[in-house]
Formats: C-alpha cells, sequence, structure tokens
C-alpha cells in the first residue's frame, strides 16, 4: 500500500514538472517569436529608408551630414544582433529619421511632394507596427524572466539552460519630455 502512494506521489511530481518545463518551453518560442516579429517590422523600415532619403536628397541636397548619419545608424541597426545593441542602434537611427523630418519641415515643395508623403505615411504605420512589437516582446520577456526568477520553476529553469532575456529598452532620451514650443 505504502509502494503505491509512493508511486502515485512521484507521478504526480513528474506531471507537475513535465508541465513546468513545458511553460519555460512555450514562454521561450513566444520570445523567439515575438523577437522575429520585431525584427520584420525593422526590416521593412530599413527598406524603406534609402527611399525616403533619395527623395528628401533631390530637394535638400546640402544636408549632407543628415543623410550620412541616417546610412550609418542603419546599418548599424542591420548588423546589431542581440536585443541590447539593437535597441541602442535603432534608437539612434530614430534619432537620425528625426533630424531628416527635421530638415523636410524646411522644404515646403518636399512637404508637398506625394512619394515623400506616402513614405513618411508608411514610415509612420512601420514605426506603430515596431512599438507594438516591442511592446508584445518585452511582455513576453517579462513573463519569461518572471517564470525562470520563481520558485520552484528557477531550479527547473536552471537544469535546462534556460537563462533571463534582455528587454527591448529604449533610449533614454526617449524618456525625456517632449519640448512644447510657441
Amino acid at each position: 500500500m505504502a509502494g503505491w502512494l509512493i508511486l502515485g506521489i512521484l507521478v504526480v511530481l513528474g506531471f507537475i514538472l513535465v508541465g513546468m518545463y513545458n511553460q519555460l518551453v512555450q514562454l521561450r518560442v513566444r520570445a523567439d517569436s515575438a523577437w522575429s516579429d520585431i525584427d520584420v517590422q525593422l526590416k521593412r523600415r530599413h527598406d524603406l529608408i534609402p527611399n525616403l532619403v533619395e527623395t528628401v536628397k533631390g530637394y535638400a541636397a546640402h544636408e549632407k551630414g543628415t543623410f550620412e548619419n541616417i546610412a550609418k545608424y542603419r546599418s548599424l541597426a542591420m548588423q546589431a544582433t542581440t536585443p541590447g545593441d539593437r535597441a541602442q542602434a535603432e534608437n539612434q537611427l530614430t534619432g537620425a529619421l528625426k533630424s531628416l523630418f527635421a530638415v523636410a519641415e524646411n522644404y515646403p515643395d518636399l512637404k508637398a511632394n506625394q512619394e515623400f508623403l506616402q513614405l513618411q505615411a508608411s514610415l509612420n504605420q512601420t514605426e506603430d507596427a515596431i512599438q507594438n512589437a516591442r511592446r508584445y516582446y518585452n511582455a513576453v520577456i517579462r513573463d519569461l524572466n518572471t517564470k525562470i526568477q520563481s520558485f520552484p520553476t528557477n531550479l527547473l529553469a536552471g537544469m535546462f539552460g534556460f537563462v533571463p532575456r534582455q528587454f527591448f529598452e529604449p533610449a533614454a532620451a526617449d524618456r525625456e519630455p517632449v519640448a512644447v514650443k510657441f
């Protein structure tokens, strides 16, 4: 009788361990999928940028520094591999794009150019998609990291090599309030 009780307890414990392991695997797969979603949106952004730059170049040929910065930061962003490096490079690229749009503001003809307006709208849509993908990725990473660090799952996570992942963090400048001047 005692042997059956011990066997029953071991079976239940086995099911609990399998369940915890499967939860960790599920969160890891969701994190990988969320990162892939970010990657897709960033690729789309990187593909739009050269078209936008070429359109603005026609109107603002003397703004060479802005165009060089965009090209440099785009290249860095495309080469970054870790979420931290990628976030830093993408934040630099975002700053350079803000400079590009500031340059565009100085050219009324450009602001009325249909191709520029379409590219700007596409880039804005992509930026929104990137923001949503980052939010989802960070939520999944939060859940994964919580599960990895919570007892008793942390014991199983350590045994199977599950490690906490890095959040996709915005730049410090993005946390500053926007200055509104009239």
